[in-house]
């Protein structure tokens, strides 16, 4: 490196040799996770295969877990021995701060109570709110209207397309608590390259959705048993523009909503069949990183994962392994669901449209059915009582 403003040199053209990296340097956050992952493992911790930032350590007093987002850490598990003497350990190696239980990490707040926990972002959506000007704006019902057919050529370009990308990325990091959004904001963040006025209008439109209920999020039960489930559906052709479909799954823990997906697919289906099969592979692989996890939480599941489709061809294109015309071209790793099954690992079962849960994924719903299965996603809003005894008390 070269020498800082003040630093005499004994000859000239001599450089500085780094002993360590310093910070705002590339390599810093590099060295940084290194020296961290070494604390952790030298203490007896084991780093999960299937999420790095993950750590995790057995014993006969308990069970501990450890966090990891660059420099913020979260800690938790059942032996208070262990916790106490990681959290001196890590303050002695890098002088750490103790913020006490976990009720604020990263824009998401955390509420405990004897029947569970709640994780929602209303501050992070009331900034976001006020930032656009629209705190005080009529709500809306829904987050996407459901007759609105959104490409690349509706409305006119935009002038200035920073404020859309900036608003998309902002709504793409709620989507982590608000499920209901995911495939408005999957939407709109594929007109990012080129957004016009209908795509900034139907922004706006989302954030009007997220007026009526800023303060809701997803509640994790106490009482909710230890078996995955889940349900995969797709929109055959959905895109105006390239005529893909669009996946969508959603996995449930009991009865908690803990991972969920809405994403356009990569290819172009020559049937709803195909669709519904590709949507399955996603969601068979999303399945089997679950159960991967939960080995890493020593937490048992013996029994397959339940997941639900209501296309009875995808089905059967899953328990029939055999050669056919119209599934010959379809890609070898689509059919990781017939060796998940045959393996045991992923049970499926046929279900309704009108009570397939991942619906509300993969299309714009009216409110009848949008309400229908966003009550079934197992999300609360804690501050709408508090509000409902302000107002009782000032009546």
């Amino acid at each position: 490196m070269q020498p800082p403003p003040g630093l005499p040199l004994s000859a000239p053209n001599q450089v500085c040799k780094l002993q360590r990296s310093l910070y705002g340097l590339k390599q810093a956050s590099r060295q940084w996770n290194t020296k961290l992952i070494e604390t952790l493992i030298s203490s007896g911790y084991t780093q999960s295969k299937v999420d790095y930032s993950l750590f995790t350590k057995q014993s006969i007093q308990g069970f501990t877990v450890i966090l990891v987002y660059v420099d913020d850490l979260v800690l938790g598990g059942t032996d208070t021995t262990e916790i106490q003497q990681i959290k001196t350990l890590l303050d002695k190696k890098f002088s750490i701060k103790d913020l006490g239980t976990l009720k604020y990490f990263l824009g998401f707040e955390v509420a405990r109570s004897q029947t569970g926990i709640t994780l929602c972002q209303r501050k992070y959506t009331l900034d976001l709110l006020q930032d656009v000007g629209l705190l005080s704006s009529k709500p809306c019902p829904t987050p996407m209207q459901p007759q609105l057919q959104l490409h690349k050529t509706s409305g006119e370009p935009l002038s200035e397309s920073t404020t859309y990308r900036r608003l998309i990325g902002r709504l793409l990091y709620l989507t982590h608590s608000r499920p209901e959004i995911a495939y408005a904001v999957s939407k709109l963040s594929q007109f990012l390259d080129a957004p016009t006025t209908e795509h900034m209008l139907a922004g706006l439109h989302v954030l009007k959705f997220l007026k009526n209920n800023p303060g809701q999020g997803l509640f994790f039960s106490s009482a909710s048993s230890l078996t995955l489930k889940g349900f995969s559906d797709s929109d055959w052709g959905a895109c105006q523009d390239t005529r893909r479909s669009t996946t969508g799954f959603c996995f449930f823990l009991g009865m908690s909503l803990i991972s969920w997906k809405s994403k356009k697919q990569s290819v172009v289906s020559r049937s709803s069949s195909e669709a519904e099969y590709r949507a399955l592979a996603q969601a068979t692989c999303e399945g089997q990183w679950l159960l991967y996890l939960l080995q890493d939480f020593h937490i048992p599941h013996p029994s397959p994962i339940i997941l639900y489709c209501d296309n009875k061809s995808a089905l059967h294109i899953a328990a029939n392994p055999v050669f056919h015309e119209r599934t010959k071209h379809i890609e070898m790793d689509c059919h990781v669901v017939r060796d998940k099954v045959q393996e045991g690992i992923i049970h499926l079962l046929p279900v309704s449209s009108k009570e397939q849960v991942a619906d509300i994924l993969t299309k714009p719903l009216h409110l009848g059915p949008f309400n229908n299965l966003q009550n079934k996603l197992g999300m609360i809003d804690i501050y709408s009582s508090l509000r409902g005894d302000v107002k009782d008390s000032e009546d």
